[in-house]
This record gives structure tokens, sequence and C-alpha cells, in this order.
């Protein structure tokens, strides 16, 4: 399978590119930034799929007995991250799940290449304005506390949305329900 080919969509949902090829056992993960809906498509697109759905964030948790929020403090971002690699590791050593990643985990170059290499992993995008309004609505995002959560947002995708951008599949989500999201993943596997 060639994993340099990609899919890309625009605000419509029309295939503008060219995919993998998509193996029914393989893993699907989805990238993007915090607030982007990685979760709630996850889970979605899991069910309508037939598929077990993991998110990488909550299997963090369970190993480190620990919530991100208290990771961070506790250890700090590096000691995170660290983890996050191991444990996203471990999740794709199994075929046919869904799984979420924290908006930061596709940063990671070794973890990137693990996903690039083993599963479709697809780019769930949004504006600034639906990302904010969607991260206010939870206090629980440890690179948030220290500033103005739009600022940090747009930071956050000047360096990290090209990188993004090397994902199979890319979906613009926006402001439309999840489950449009979702009948746009599922065209770009299927075509």
């Amino acid at each position: 399978m060639d994993k340099n080919i990609k899919a890309s969509f625009d605000d419509s949902g029309g295939n503008s590119g060219e995919k993998p090829d998509f193996a029914q056992d393989q893993s699907i993960v989805l990238v993007g930034l915090m607030g982007v809906g990685k979760t709630t498509v996850g889970r979605r697109l899991a069910k309508r799929l037939g598929r077990d759905f993991v998110d990488a964030d909550e299997e963090i948790e369970r190993a480190a007995g620990l919530s991100v929020e208290e990771i961070f403090s506790r250890f700090g971002e590096d000691y995170f991250r660290d983890g996050e690699r191991r444990v996203i590791a471990r999740l794709l050593e199994n075929d046919g799940q869904v799984i979420a990643t924290g908006g930061g985990a596709f940063m990671n170059e070794e973890t990137r290449a693990l996903i690039l290499e083993k599963a479709i992993s697809i780019w769930l995008d949004a504006d600034l304005k639906t990302l904010v309004k969607r991260v206010s609505r939870r206090n629980t995002r440890p690179l948030l506390k220290s500033g103005d959560p739009a600022k940090i947002l747009a930071d956050l995708a000047a360096v990290r949305n090209p990188v993004y951008a090397t994902a199979h599949i890319h979906v613009t989500g926006n402001d439309s329900p999840h489950e449009m999201t979702v009948e746009k993943i599922i065209e770009a596997l299927q075509n």
C-alpha cells in the first residue's frame, strides 16, 4: 500500500484526491487538534463499521492510574508524551480498531511513522472558531490552562497542521454534526 497517497475533502464532502487501499482489518487512527471531535467521531465511526473503539488518552490514564491533567501537572509534558508513544505503539499491535489520539500524538516522529505504516490515518480538521467553541465546554485540557485558548490553538495549528497534513485522509468537519463527518470518512474509505 502506498502510504504517501492522501485523500482530501472540502467542506462539501467531495473527495478531491486519492487514498491508499483500505484493508478491512486495518486500524483507523484519528489525528488532529484538541476539540476537533476525534473521540466523538471515533466512537460513531467504530459503531458504524462494527469495530472496537479505543481512546488513547483513556488508555494512558488507565495505564498510569492518573488523569491526563494529573500526569501533565505532576510529571510534565515530556513524560506524558513518552507514555503516549508507548501506549499507541501497543494499540497498533491490534488490527481492526478505530483509535482516537491526543492532539500531540502525531507530532512524535516515531509515533507518526508507526501510524502511517500500520494504519489508515485520518486528519480531522475544523476552523479555529469551531475548535475554541468546543474546547471551552471543558476545563480539562492542560495545554489550554496557560493563556487564551484561541491564541494557543492558533499557535498549535500553525505548527501541527503541516504535520497532520501527512495523514492519509483529510476530513474537515467544522461545526457540522459529527454524523456528517463520519459519513465523509466512510465515503473516503470506500472510494
